[in-house]
């Protein structure tokens, strides 16, 4: 049997989550959420009021942390800190401000990109975020880039956040992304940017399942490319 992992990065809302957990289910395989991890820590850190840009604090607290995954039969994945159900409070608009202040610390990257490539470790995998395919999963057999404009991106999470019953401004949820977007590509450790050899894929006119569908082509080529080899 042949090991194939996936990896999607790209800037915040450009869909890597949705489409991962599609994308996972449909091949049957684990499902990774990286930036996830981020947010725990973030969470956490904020419930003990441990400072977020201490990084040795923070390198502590990621010791004594426990983070698991569960993927439910419906597709959704639950995230679990110590044994208790974080998923809908780390995705809290103030996780979402501050969790590139505690992504940008070196030492906090070094100790959770360890975590994250044990959870992928000898598994079909796809795993999303902002340097999957870059640093955690290098040698991945699959790699996709996933961008859209910034204003579908804001669009997107305006609506999502809406959902959730927050009444954030679209034009303040504009100015959140083009933010954290600054932040991600500038920083000194694993910035945000496509792999080599990654596939970009562009979704701002694009809906979910023709996002899907491109990216099970593109793993599809992959995947007989390396029968091929073998």
């Amino acid at each position: 049997m042949i090991l194939i992992q996936i990896t999607i990065d790209g800037p915040a809302g450009a869909g890597k989550s949705t489409i991962a957990k599609m994308i996972a289910k449909r091949l049957g395989f684990i499902h990774i959420d990286t930036g996830a991890i981020y947010r725990v820590i973030t969470y956490i850190a904020m419930q003990q009021n441990v400072c977020l840009d201490n990084e040795d604090a923070l390198v502590q607290l990621i010791a004594s942390t426990k983070i698991d995954m569960e993927q439910q039969a419906e597709g959704e994945q639950k995230v679990f800190c110590n044994n208790i159900d974080v998923s809908k409070e780390i995705r809290d608009p103030i996780i979402s401000k501050n969790v590139s202040r505690v992504a940008v610390l070196p030492k906090v990257r070094q100790e959770l990109v360890r975590m994250q490539r044990e959870l992928a470790q000898d598994k079909n995998v796809v795993m999303d975020g902002r340097d999957a395919g870059t640093v955690i999963l290098p040698h991945a057999e699959c790699k996709i880039f996933l961008t859209a404009s910034l204003e579908e991106r804001a669009y997107r999470r305006y609506l999502e956040l809406k959902q959730r019953g927050y009444n954030d401004e679209l034009e303040f949820v504009k100015k959140d992304l083009a933010r954290r977007d600054y932040i991600d590509e500038n920083r000194k450790t694993s910035p945000l940017k496509p792999a080599q050899d990654a596939v970009i894929v562009d979704t701002t006119c694009l809906g979910p399942e023709e996002v899907v569908q491109e990216i099970l082509r593109i793993y599809q080529e992959k995947k007989e490319t390396l029968n091929n080899v073998l």
